[in-house]
């Protein structure tokens, strides 16, 4: 996957398009991602003792991994991400301006 936790990405398409956030958690086994601030859905919740009132709660879910990009550390542009051995160690690039990410 070319994202990690702690990211930042822009959404590239869906709903949520052009929106910046930063990823939440990866789940590689599904290509999916969990964005801060996008894709937000009501969630009903029983009464439980965290939560006595129970009710309808704001939260967001994951969404694919294709649908976001990295933003470039060096310009705040959205790219694609290379890999590089550096080192003796793969490390992630920056398509557009040649960062290392990692």
């Amino acid at each position: 996957m070319h994202v990690k936790k702690g990211d930042k990405v822009k959404v590239i398409t869906g709903k949520d398009k052009g929106k910046e956030g930063v990823i939440l958690a990866a789940f590689p086994k599904q290509d999916r991602v969990l964005v801060e601030g996008v894709n937000i859905v009501k969630k009903h919740v029983k009464p439980n003792q965290l939560n006595p009132q129970g009710g309808i709660v704001s939260q967001e879910a994951a969404i694919h991994v294709s649908n976001v990009m990295l933003i470039d550390p060096k310009s705040g542009e959205p790219t694609r991400v290379g890999y590089k051995i550096e080192n003796g160690k793969k490390v992630r690039v920056a398509k557009k301006s040649g960062a290392v990410i990692d």
